[in-house]
């Protein structure tokens, strides 16, 4: 019988963490089942694949009902491990794991940060890693600093947290067709010199105001450039106002979401990944798949950087003309030897092998 594993994720949408899960699915769905949780009722970008994987997607209501999750889980079970990836609510996915006798409960830390402005929400805070720490029988985390935000270091300390590499299927980053590239340059219009992108939700962490501000001063220096804006999110509509009001509304791509995402990376000449938090920075890990060098905050995790030279950090203290001079710089030494990268990721930990034998031990 197939290893059979709930996610409680909230939904499964286009995102690091939910990319992540479903890179993994793909490969170990002939020896177990996953399963996962939705708090919303509209179908996630992933359902179809899922459900077309031998998995289930349970549709919820309530993300505070303990009572509600461990019904879901006794009527959907047995499951032989509950895997929460939904940070502070991983207290309650645990809990409610907990009641309803799942042996193996993993809570899983994502990012490094979290908005805290209330007292409630500090409460709130404080009573959900109380019950981490008492209802998990493990701990998972992206990076260090990721999992000593969501654990706590006296936890840390009592209990090892596994540090778990956020795997990509990097050999289908390594190559590409020039055609294809080509064609998705002629699409959306690109013939600027230098196509600086990102790709990621148009959220608060991750900054794309900063991103119009760099595409402005580059423009100022005389340069031919265009920002390459791959995703969706609350905020995109800000950013596309800001960019009119800006002026720049003939030199910004949004594409929206794209199912493939190496002919965008390929036709960029710089990643720009300001975040102003991350847990790692899976779309990082991409990026570096295809050689294409990067410009990031230092707000990204250590653990994102295989190692290639191809990830240059600043702060967003620095000045824009110190990103802007960065950014030029960096735009023309992509890596284009493919034994090279595939090495480094070997040599990194970022691969099936090493993600599926930590997922066995835990779950076993």
């Amino acid at each position: 019988m197939k290893t059979k594993i709930l996610h409680v994720t909230g939904q499964m949408n286009r995102a690091g963490t939910e990319t992540m899960l479903m890179n993994l699915y793909r490969q170990v769905y002939h020896e177990m089942q996953f399963d996962f949780i939705s708090y919303s009722q509209d179908d996630g970008h992933y359902d179809k694949e899922i459900r077309r994987l031998g998995g289930n997607v349970i549709k919820l209501t309530r993300p505070s009902s303990i009572r509600e999750l461990s019904k879901a889980i006794k009527k959907h079970g047995p499951y032989d491990a509950v895997h929460a990836h939904t940070l502070f609510h991983c207290g309650i996915a645990n809990a409610a794991a907990a009641l309803a006798r799942v042996p193996v409960r993993v809570a899983h830390a994502h990012t490094t940060e979290e908005a805290c402005d209330s007292i409630k929400k500090w409460l709130y805070m404080k009573l959900m890693k109380k019950l981490i720490k008492v209802f998990s029988t493990d701990f998972y985390a992206c990076s260090e600093r990721a999992a000593t935000f969501l654990f706590e270091e006296r936890t840390i300390k009592q209990k090892n947290y596994t540090y778990f590499p956020n795997v990509i299927p990097y050999h289908h980053f390594l190559e590409h067709d020039k055609s294809e590239v080509s064609a998705f340059k002629e699409k959306w219009g690109i013939k600027s010199d230098v196509v600086i992108g990102h790709i990621g939700r148009f959220i608060e962490a991750k900054n794309h105001d900063f991103l119009l501000t760099v595409l402005a001063a580059i423009k100022r220096k005389g340069h031919s450039v265009s920002l390459l804006l791959v995703g969706e999110g609350d905020l995109k509509k800000d950013i596309e106002r800001q960019a009119e009001k800006m002026g720049l509304q003939e030199d910004v791509i949004f594409t929206g979401l794209l199912e493939d995402i190496r002919a965008p990376l390929y036709a960029m000449d710089c990643f720009v990944f300001p975040s102003r938090f991350e847990g790692l920075g899976l779309v990082l890990l991409e990026a570096q798949a295809t050689g294409l060098p990067c410009v990031t905050s230092d707000a990204i995790q250590p653990e994102a950087d295989i190692k290639l030279g191809l990830l240059k950090h600043l702060s967003l203290t620095d000045s824009v003309d110190v990103w802007v001079e960065r950014i030029l710089e960096t735009s023309t030494k992509r890596e284009s030897d493919a034994t090279t990268i595939k090495t480094a990721f070997e040599a990194a930990g970022y691969n099936y092998q090493n993600a599926y034998k930590k997922l066995q031990n835990t779950y076993r």
